[in-house]
């Protein structure tokens, strides 16, 4: 890997020498629960967090109530929530409640579904969350420069009957592009990175913190909660001596089952709920490995067990499992069937200037400090930026009609598609059917792959349909889909 041209040190050696991401049990604190039992305060504001350590200096970040991730807010399914949101910023911000299907008014997108927060000013977000799970928010103007600083926390939604398992876990991972001093490196928005694999940072973090390992307890049963909160890093999550199950993606419960090939991949945006029985000895560690780059695997942290007796001496003898989420089934035999192509990336005709892509956006934010034209199409027709005013939707579905969404991965790179305001049904890959009745507002989609999903367009409103990886949204790999 070749050193930065800013001074920052490579991704390798950084990963090598001990940048891993921290294993912790605690949920992050100072919630930001008001007075009142149905309101939220939040306060996006400059703040300074100690990510790599206790003898490290400290970084300055931009967060939510003073800490990275944000102040963890819990919601409970069918119940109304209220959340205050103020911007101390000197900057326009939104939040995006990412994954809640949501009143559109509330999505969190400047221009298209809200006028952006002002500095200094408050916008009030209200909505009830239908679906129980595991989300998470963040900024959706100037989202590359705002994320990328730390602006980003977890929602929890509440099952009404909570899960049969000792400990409710959460791990917030995060990337960072750090520099030799500690502080985040400037260089937001680079053209080359865009169109390739986006800004993957050098130092991983979960909960905020760098850390070697996390204490359990022999005998216990855990739901852990993945979020990958990072700009563009992929993960690919290994236990070594344990068998997680995986009971949700995207905050939609699947039929429990192991991950292929003991790999839990999670690209960015996307969250993963896995059940695992702690059935090692006391005393012992396993790691936890992050496998997906190749030739840069890395030990993220450690499961080290405490020397206590076990909790129990077998499993836990109760389902897996979680409740459904009352998600419209759609008709797929009535379905309308529609293809959407994702064009363009380094070495493309785009990027070279021999591609016929049209140019159907604006010029905003960052991506103005990349010179030239989008480097991403989707369907021929680029937007660019994080969303304004005057969007033209690319399609208008009918409400109530069942929709299968053809996506065609026509590039050489990842792409995690996020559909706002609806969950998706993955049905296929590559002509292959997707097990395990899985629903995801995320897909993470290979090079080359062709993935068939489906939903039923009952949420009206214009939704934007982006690739979370922020370099490749904020470069054209953005649209807008109407429901009417």
């Amino acid at each position: 890997m070749n050193r930065e041209s800013n001074g920052l040190v490579s991704r390798r050696s950084l990963l090598q020498t001990g940048a891993g991401l921290l294993f912790a049990t605690a949920l992050p604190p100072f919630p930001a629960r008001a007075a009142s039992s149905d309101g939220y305060r939040i306060v996006a504001a400059p703040a300074r967090a100690r990510l790599v350590g206790a003898n490290q200096p400290e970084t300055d970040v931009w967060a939510y109530n003073g800490t990275v991730p944000g102040s963890l807010v819990r919601l409970r399914q069918g119940e109304p929530a209220r959340l205050l949101v103020e911007n101390r910023l000197d900057q326009d911000t939104t939040v995006h409640w990412h994954g809640i299907r949501l009143p559109n008014a509330m999505d969190g997108v400047p221009g298209l579904t809200q006028p952006p927060i002002k500095p200094g000013e408050t916008f009030v977000y209200t909505f009830t969350p239908p679906d129980a799970g595991t989300f998470w928010y963040h900024p959706h103007a100037n989202s590359l420069e705002q994320l990328g600083r730390g602006l980003a926390g977890a929602v929890i939604v509440e099952e009404r009957e909570a899960a049969a398992v000792d400990r409710d876990l959460l791990w917030f991972v995060t990337d960072w592009r750090l520099n030799e001093e500690g502080g985040i490196a400037s260089g937001f928005g680079n053209r080359m990175e865009a169109g390739m694999s986006g800004r993957v940072g050098n130092t991983v973090t979960l909960n905020g913190r760098v850390s070697e390992a996390e204490a359990v307890r022999a005998g216990e049963r855990v739901r852990l909660r993945l979020v990958n909160g990072s700009l563009a890093r992929i993960m690919a999550l290994r236990f070594e001596g344990h068998r997680p199950v995986i009971v949700a993606i995207d905050g939609q419960p699947c039929d429990a089952h192991e991950p292929e090939r003991g790999r839990i991949l999670l690209g960015p945006a996307m969250r993963v709920d896995v059940m695992m029985d702690m059935q090692a000895e006391p005393g012992r560690r396993y790691g936890v490995i992050d496998d997906f780059y190749e030739g840069l695997s890395y030990q993220l942290t450690q499961l080290a067990y405490e020397e206590r007796r076990p909790v129990r001496e077998h499993p836990l003898d109760a389902p897996l499992g979680l409740p459904r989420n009352p998600l419209p089934v759609p008709d797929l035999a009535a379905a309308l069937r529609q293809d959407l192509t994702i064009q363009g990336g380094m070495m493309s005709g785009m990027m070279t200037g021999t591609g016929g892509i049209m140019g159907g956006g604006m010029m905003h934010g960052t991506m103005k400090g990349m010179g030239g034209g989008p480097s991403w199409a989707i369907n021929g027709m680029s937007m660019t930026g994080d969303g304004h005013a005057g969007m033209e939707p690319a399609l208008t579905f009918q409400r109530g009609r069942s929709i299968m969404l053809v996506l065609r991965n026509d590039t050489a790179w990842w792409h995690p598609m996020h559909f706002h305001g609806h969950s998706l049904r993955v049905l296929s890959r590559n002509g292959t059917p997707v097990l395990h009745r899985q629903w995801q507002d995320t897909v993470l989609i290979a090079p080359k792959d062709v993935v068939e999903v489906a939903f039923v367009a009952d949420n009206p409103g214009d939704w934007m349909l982006h690739c979370h990886v922020i370099d490749h949204q904020m470069a054209g790999l953005m649209t807008v889909l109407r429901v009417a």
